[in-house]
C-alpha cells in the first residue's frame, strides 16, 4: 500500500508541475501582449510590417542575440554606426525613440518578442450582421398584450353588469337603466386622468431630452474607422488623443499625427469596411484624402503643397455651463475611455454612446470608488490624502468603500461654473 501511495504522490507532483509551468507560460504570454500594446502597438504589428518592421521573427533577422537591447536603448548612435540599423532607417524612413531601461527592461523586451514569435492571427468574430440573430425587442408585444388585457377587463365589467341586471329582474328588484360607458362620469374621469398622465409623461420626457444627442453620428470629411485603428490595430487612444490624460480637453489629433503612420501606409489591405447602410468604404481612397489635407505627395515622399486642417465634425457636446475635465477622470479617476464613449474599438464610425445627462454623470459618481493613497504600499492618488478620515474609517472597518459622491462629486459647483 505504501509503494502505491508513493507512486500516486509522484504522479500528482508531476501533474502539478506541468500545470504550474503551463500557467506560468500563459501569464508570461499575457504580460508580453500587454507590454506590446502599451509600448509597441502604435508603430509595430506582430506579424506584418507597419510603420516599423514586424516583431515576429525579429531576433532571427538581427545580427546578434543582444542587438535588440542595444537598439532599444541607443537608437541614435546605432543608426550612425550599425549597418543593420542604417538599413532599417532607409527602409522605413524613421527611427524609433530611444527608451530607458527604467521604462522598459530587458526582461520586458524579451517577453514582447517571445509573445510576438508565438502570435497567431485570430479569426474575426461573427457579428450580428454576419449571420448571428440580433437580440429581440419585445416592447411592442408587451404593449399589444396590455391593450388586449385591458379590453378583456372592460368586457368582463360589462358582462358582470348585465348578469347583475338579469339577477335583479329574476328576484323582482327594480333598478334604473345603467348609464352607457361613454356617458358614465367614472369612466370619463378615468379616461381624462389617463390622458393627463400619459400626455404629461411624454411632454416631460421630451423636455428633459432637449439638447441630448445620444446616437448622434454625423458624416465626417474622412471616413475614420476606430474599429480599424483602435480595434484591429490596437492603437492606444492616448496616442491620438494625448490631451485626455494631461488637460481638460482630449484634443483632436493634428494631420501630422495621422501622417506619422500614413507616410508608410499608403493603401488599406484589411477586412472590408462597411457603413451602416451597407455600402462599402474604399479605405485607400480615404487615405488619399488625408494626403490632400496634409499636402503630401506619396510618390516623391515630400510635402509639395500647403496643408490644411481636417474639418472634423464634433460629436460629443456638453452645455456651456458644464465643466468636464478629461485628465481628472482619466489620470485621477482611472476611468477608461469606454466608460463615457462606449465600445469605441468596435465602432466603424463613431457615434455618441451615452446621453451625457446630469443624472447619468451623477449615477457614475455615486458608484465609482475613490483610489486613495496608501502610505504603506505607495500606491493610489496622493490628491485624496486630504481625506485621511475616510482612509482610517476603512481600515477600522467602519465603511468598506468611499464613492465619489462622498467627496463632493454631486455638488453643483463641481460641474457647473
Amino acid at each position: 500500500m505504501s509503494r502505491y501511495r508513493k507512486n500516486f504522490y509522484k504522479i500528482l507532483a508531476s501533474l502539478l508541475f506541468v500545470a504550474l509551468v503551463s500557467f506560468n507560460n500563459s501569464i508570461f504570454a499575457q504580460d508580453g501582449e500587454a507590454l506590446f500594446k502599451a509600448n509597441c502597438a502604435n508603430c509595430h504589428k506582430p506579424d506584418e510590417d507597419y510603420t516599423g518592421p514586424a516583431l515576429k521573427g525579429a531576433r532571427k533577422r538581427e545580427p546578434s542575440p543582444d542587438w535588440v537591447y542595444k537598439w532599444v536603448y541607443n537608437t541614435t548612435s546605432m543608426v550612425e554606426t550599425d549597418p543593420y540599423a542604417k538599413a532599417l532607417k532607409a527602409k522605413y524612413g524613421s527611427v524609433m525613440t530611444a527608451q530607458s531601461e527604467a521604462n522598459i527592461s530587458k526582461a520586458d523586451i524579451t517577453a514582447i518578442l517571445d509573445w510576438a514569435d508565438k502570435y497567431e492571427k485570430k479569426a474575426p468574430a461573427v457579428s450580428a450582421t454576419n449571420g448571428e440573430a440580433p437580440k429581440e425587442d419585445n416592447s411592442l408585444l408587451f404593449g399589444i398584450l396590455t391593450i388586449i388585457l385591458a379590453v378583456i377587463a372592460f368586457i368582463l365589467l360589462q358582462v358582470n353588469s348585465s348578469l347583475r341586471k338579469l339577477s335583479d329582474e329574476k328576484e323582482g328588484i327594480l333598478r334604473s337603466e345603467p348609464v352607457p360607458f361613454y356617458r358614465n362620469k367614472s369612466y370619463l374621469m378615468l379616461g381624462v386622468l389617463a390622458l393627463f398622465f400619459v400626455g404629461g409623461y411624454i411632454t416631460i420626457n421630451a423636455a428633459i431630452g432637449l439638447g441630448r444627442m445620444k446616437n448622434y453620428q454625423p458624416v465626417q470629411p474622412i471616413y475614420y474607422s476606430h474599429k480599424v485603428h483602435a480595434g484591429t490595430n490596437q492603437i492606444s487612444c492616448l496616442y491620438c488623443h494625448g490631451g485626455a490624460q494631461d488637460s481638460k480637453q482630449a484634443s483632436i489629433p493634428s494631420v501630422n499625427v495621422c501622417m506619422n503612420c500614413h507616410k508608410a501606409i499608403k493603401e488599406y489591405k484589411g477586412d472590408p469596411i462597411v457603413r451602416e447602410d451597407g455600402t462599402q468604404v474604399n479605405g485607400t481612397a480615404e487615405i488619399q484624402k488625408l494626403y490632400q489635407y496634409a499636402g503630401w505627395n506619396p510618390d516623391s515622399k515630400t510635402y509639395d503643397k500647403p496643408g490644411r486642417p481636417i474639418e472634423w465634425v464634433k460629436i460629443h457636446n456638453l452645455p456651456d455651463h458644464v465643466y468636464f475635465n478629461h485628465s481628472q477622470h482619466v489620470k485621477v479617476g482611472k476611468q477608461q475611455c469606454q466608460t463615457c464613449h462606449g465600445p469605441i474599438q468596435e465602432m466603424p464610425e463613431v457615434k455618441q454612446f451615452a446621453d451625457l445627462s446630469m443624472g447619468w454623470c451623477i449615477n457614475c459618481h455615486r458608484e465609482s470608488k475613490v483610489n486613495f493613497y496608501n502610505k504603506e504600499t505607495g500606491e493610489g492618488n496622493k490628491f485624496y490624502s486630504i481625506y485621511e478620515k475616510f482612509h482610517n474609517d476603512i481600515k477600522a472597518g467602519k465603511m468598506d468603500s468611499v464613492t465619489v459622491e462622498k467627496i463632493g462629486g454631486t455638488e453643483c459647483q463641481k460641474c457647473h461654473y
